[in-house]
């Protein structure tokens, strides 16, 4: 990934404040919450909010992120309550995860660059045991127009960077959809992510 990418990300998370607040993703929250407590693994965590409600709850947590400002405050997160999570920084193909490794994996507003993401959507799979789940919540296309009008709603301003659900579908062909929808939410997350959005909302079992 470029220097911008990174350089971007180290800022937003160099300064005291969490950038998306410490409590965990609605949608997420939701679903984990049912679920019996097994292996996780968190792409593009950043500052841990989502790792550490995890791992509270019980989980065995795995974690990754290009950036080390992003690791630091996320492992001082996990601290403060107590828990361990396991958080490695690099770009995906170079970090030490396995086949069929984990339970469930959690993309919570992952947006990759345009170029990588359905890549990296196929290198992850690759790590997730058959019958595990994906959840997911990320901007969609529609986003665009919401931003526009509400910077502070936050993601993407490129449309490469948002999904459709046309995209998850021919990214996870494999899996039985439990949910996949389209839909525009209130958010309420920290610094930058505040108001109404367009998300895409997934839940999928690996075949």
């Amino acid at each position: 990934m470029s220097d911008t990418w990174l350089d971007r990300w180290n800022e937003r998370y160099s300064s005291d404040e969490f950038a998306y607040g410490i409590d965990p993703n609605n949608y997420l929250k939701e679903h984990i919450e049912k679920l019996n407590p097994g292996t996780i693994l968190f792409p593009a965590e950043g500052e841990g909010r989502n790792a550490v409600f995890a791992a509270k709850l019980g989980w065995k947590v795995s974690a990754f992120d290009i950036s080390e400002e992003g690791k630091n405050k996320a492992l001082q997160l996990a601290k403060n309550n107590e828990v361990k999570i396991n958080y490695q920084v690099g770009e995906l193909e170079t970090l030490d995860f396995h086949t069929e490794q984990f339970d469930v994996i959690a993309l919570i507003y992952a947006h990759f660059p345009a170029d990588m993401k359905s890549f990296l959507h196929k290198v992850l799979d690759q790590y997730l045991r058959k019958g595990g789940l994906i959840i997911f919540e990320a901007f969609s296309k529609s986003h665009l127009e919401y931003v526009t009008k509400n910077e502070k709603v936050g993601g993407p301003k490129d449309i490469g960077s948002l999904f459709s659900i046309d995209e998850i579908k021919a990214d996870f062909p494999n899996y039985e959809v439990i949910e996949l929808e389209e839909k525009e939410i209130e958010l309420r997350e920290g610094l930058f992510h505040n108001g109404t959005g367009s998300v895409i909302r997934f839940t999928g079992r690996k075949g």
